[in-house]
């Protein structure tokens, strides 16, 4: 499912970008990326520091001369824009990517990112069918092209692993309200032993406050047994010989 998807870098100006770009990546489980005159020489040092062990896909990577012949494989294209542009196209947000994936399972699709500085240009943004923008803070939009990638591969795994974001954890099982009530009054015991509560005339409410932090805690058997040994060893007077 995931290998149907691909990434298109054009002009990337940074090869620490590249290599963090592969990273994420094989993170999520892709591997196709095309890129577009690259403004160094690729693959360089930077590169393969920071793809750390993705540098398989920096290996596989496809270079292109143009924008065009780097989308050729792709039946829809979806290009990334931190603004939304006056071009015939339509912008998307994160929610109509969502609904589009549903009907894209075996669809060939590119996910299309700018220059770093620049971003995509028009004619780079005319060959896409949409224009999806990652929402951000008004105050600053610009993100840097690794985590735009990030992002994109995130969403994707996510919704097409749900299960994995929906197992929930070994059900605990709490102590019983009979064994949090021996607890507490054991603890009140001890705190009576020790004139805890003084003045007198304060002890309901400083019952009340008490009641309140013990039966929230939601400890289990074991925690429970723990924090009365704790509690009771702390009650015992220390003898010298």
């Amino acid at each position: 499912m995931r290998n149907n998807f691909g990434f298109v870098l054009i002009k990337p100006q940074l090869g620490e970008n590249i290599g963090a770009c592969a990273r994420s990546m094989k993170n999520f489980g892709f591997k196709k990326l095309n890129i577009v005159s690259p403004k160094f020489t690729f693959p360089n040092h930077k590169t393969k520091t920071t793809s750390v062990g993705a540098y398989d896909i920096i290996n596989q990577a496809k270079i292109f001369k143009n924008t065009k012949d780097a989308l050729d494989e792709f039946e829809i294209v979806i290009s990334l824009s931190a603004r939304k542009r006056d071009i015939n196209k339509k912008h998307i947000t994160m929610k109509d990517f969502f609904e589009i994936l549903k009907k894209l399972k075996k669809t060939k699709v590119g996910f299309m990112f700018g220059p770093e500085a620049s971003g995509l240009s028009n004619i780079d943004l005319s060959y896409s069918n949409y224009i999806l923008q990652i929402p951000t803070s008004k105050d600053f939009k610009s993100l840097n092209l690794s985590h735009s990638v990030t992002l994109i591969c995130y969403e994707i795994f996510k919704f097409f692993n749900k299960k994995i974001y929906s197992l929930k954890g070994k059900k605990l099982k709490y102590s019983s309200k009979l064994k949090v009530s021996s607890f507490a009054n054991h603890l009140v015991k001890l705190l009576e032993e020790k004139d805890f509560f003084t003045p007198i005339e304060k002890k309901q409410s400083m019952l009340l406050n008490i009641n309140n932090l013990i039966y929230k805690l939601q400890l289990n058997d074991k925690e429970l047994r723990i924090l009365a040994s704790i509690i009771s060893s702390l009650s015992k007077k220390n003898f010298k010989p």
